[in-house]
């Protein structure tokens, strides 16, 4: 499939139509749909709806839009009008939202076409998208193994060119580690950049809405479309969105970039080359590498998994079974409130729950809550402190290439550790992106991140485009 910037290249000057493009996407997602599960519902009406009144922008001689004709697959946790909308849980079933999340309004102004919400981990808990009440999402480029997770439908969206952008959430890693066992691109904004008004919210200070892309250039473009401040999210930055695309060729000559081995121990031998090969092509395009440790941030797995989950129990009481969604009837409101909530809930979302309200509770508070918000408080500290030496960051999104289906669904701590590398930057609340970077284990990809403080996107694109350019893409 072409790039996004292409596809609206093409569709503005009339090369090509917003409906040919979409044509080309719902034959790819026919073709593959059913093997691989990627998108849980297709809006064919809606998209031929959008396409149309893009091709007739077109015809008129309007402006279509940043993104005109470009078709998008949805993670399933975002709001869409009268769209099904189930964070893939048994618990939303049958609900449609009365509304639209800000993204996806500011996707439709761009003239953008949404085709359809892909499966994602059970409200975004998880790491392989194998805890979807809809049955596990298969990586395009191996079926055996998993695409990442909890983003994993919008990864294999893109990696199996169905749509060349997607839109994911990132709490943990949930759009760097799938954009990684996807071999494609995966940016987490800085936390405020992007609205998460219509975002179903799992950790309401870590979650973010972000791009995957099949080129840096095509992620920038998408995000420079959803970014910029929303009245209707109280933690939305005030400003504009920034300008990203003109930046990509910006280049790394002068810049400093530190290789944090905390970010690289215990990562697979092909992992740690792909890092230190990304290094070594920045330090030729003109940055200064730094190697450099950052210890606190060995702390962030066990301070988000508190964190997280607390989080999680208080946003996810309100499924009681009376407003919306399932509803298994009893004998009196409570009976009927834990009877919903068994049935509606999966395994790995109980879990949290448990976990979190544990956390929450009298008398351990202090000893698990509190001490995790000291950590993350050390992390932003630690953070801060590296960025005074250098401009960004270096290291291992993932600790190996994809894995195996099931190898890790009765082990959550082997699954835990998936997102030790992605965490830390989710507790900061700054900027990172996952960029492919040479092969591992079966010819699976291996990808390498770049991290950098909050407002730090464009830079992060110029070097990601630099390591683009060293893989010859």
């Amino acid at each position: 499939m072409k790039s996004a910037a292409q596809t609206v290249a093409d569709v503005a000057s009339g090369a090509s139509s917003a409906n040919e493009e979409l044509d080309r996407s719902l034959g790819a997602i026919r073709a593959r749909n059913d093997e691989l599960n990627v998108f849980l519902y297709v809006d064919e009406v809606g998209a031929r709806r959008q396409a149309d009144a893009v091709d007739e922008k077109v015809r008129r001689g309007e402006d279509p839009g940043v993104l005109a004709g470009v078709p998008i697959a949805i993670k399933d946790n975002l709001c869409q009008r009268g769209i099904p909308t189930t964070c893939s849980s048994r618990i939303l079933e049958g609900w449609r939202p009365p509304y639209s999340a800000t993204v996806i309004e500011r996707l439709l102004a761009a003239g953008a076409v949404p085709v359809g919400k892909t499966n994602l981990d059970e409200f975004a808990m998880g790491s392989s998208t194998e805890n979807s009440a809809f049955g596990p999402t298969k990586n395009p480029l191996d079926p055996t193994r998993v695409p990442g997770g909890s983003s994993g439908g919008s990864a294999a969206s893109v990696a199996a060119d169905m749509t060349p952008i997607a839109l994911g959430s990132d709490t943990g890693g949930s759009i760097r580690q799938p954009a990684a066992l996807c071999g494609v691109i995966g940016v987490k904004p800085t936390y405020g950049l992007v609205s998460r008004y219509g975002l179903i919210a799992f950790a309401s200070s870590l979650d973010q809405i972000g791009p995957f892309a099949k080129d840096v250039r095509d992620a920038a473009i998408l995000l420079e479309a959803i970014a910029g401040h929303d009245e209707m999210d109280s933690t939305s930055l005030p400003e504009p969105a920034p300008s990203l695309s003109a930046h990509v060729d910006d280049g790394v000559a002068g810049k400093r970039i530190g290789l944090v081995r905390d970010l690289v121990d215990g990562a697979d031998d092909e992992v740690v080359d792909a890092v230190e090969g990304a290094a070594q092509v920045l330090r030729d395009a003109g940055a200064t590498i730094v190697e450099m440790s950052i210890p606190e941030f060995r702390l962030g797995l066990s301070a988000y998994y508190i964190l997280a989950p607390a989080e999680a129990s208080s946003n996810l009481a309100r499924y009681d079974g009376v407003r919306y969604g399932l509803r298994v009837d009893a004998d009196d409101v409570t009976a009927m409130n834990e009877a919903t909530r068994t049935a509606g809930f999966g395994d790995e979302v109980k879990r949290r729950i448990m976990l979190g309200t544990y956390a929450l509770s009298a008398g351990y508070f202090d000893a698990y809550y509190g001490q995790a918000l000291k950590v993350r408080t050390m992390m932003i500290d630690a953070f801060a402190r590296a960025y005074r030496d250098v401009d960004l960051l270096l290291g291992a999104t993932t600790p190996s290439v994809a894995f195996k289906l099931g190898s890790k669904v009765s082990d959550p701590m082997a699954m835990y550790l998936s997102d030790i590398f992605t965490i830390p930057t989710n507790l900061s609340g700054e900027a990172a992106v996952s960029v492919p970077f040479g092969t591992g284990e079966a010819g699976l990809p291996t990808a390498v991140q770049l991290l950098g403080p909050a407002r730090s996107e464009a830079r992060l694109f110029a070097a990601a485009r630099i390591l683009e350019i060293a893989e010859g893409r």
